[in-house]
């Protein structure tokens, strides 16, 4: 399911990228489309009615895509903390808990006593 849904928004992406570079820009200096006047395929007034309405639906499809990838991946099995895999010391020891995290473990380890304030090496 994830990757059809990543295919059909990778689609989406590709498509509204290409709906907005085929429209006329304000200026009409980045617009592809012809801008001389007489005949043609489409009329300039019926494109720009194609093109927005193209690009509105590809737009929301890009929308429906994002927010099914993010739901997707938020009922996902996984871990909500790294914390959460990582066994105690009891338990990797006995195989059970004493209800104390790993934090509390290590503050209460032994530790080598270090000398208040700045330390400043010795003159020579």
């Amino acid at each position: 399911m994830d990757t059809v849904l990543i295919v059909i928004h990778l689609m989406a992406v590709v498509a509204l990228v290409v709906m907005i570079l085929l429209q006329r820009s304000e200026g009409g200096a980045l617009g592809i489309g012809g801008g001389g006047g007489g005949g043609g395929f489409m009329s300039s007034r019926g494109t720009a009615n194609i093109l927005t309405r193209g690009t509105a639906i590809l737009a929301a499809v890009f929308f429906a895509t994002s927010l099914g990838l993010s739901l997707l991946a938020r009922w996902d099995d996984r871990p909500a903390s790294i914390l959460d895999e990582v066994p105690t010391a009891a338990e990797t020891q006995s195989g059970e808990t004493d209800g104390e995290g790993i934090l509390n473990q290590l503050q209460g380890a032994p530790s080598e006593e270090a000398p208040a304030g700045p330390q400043v090496p010795s003159a020579q």
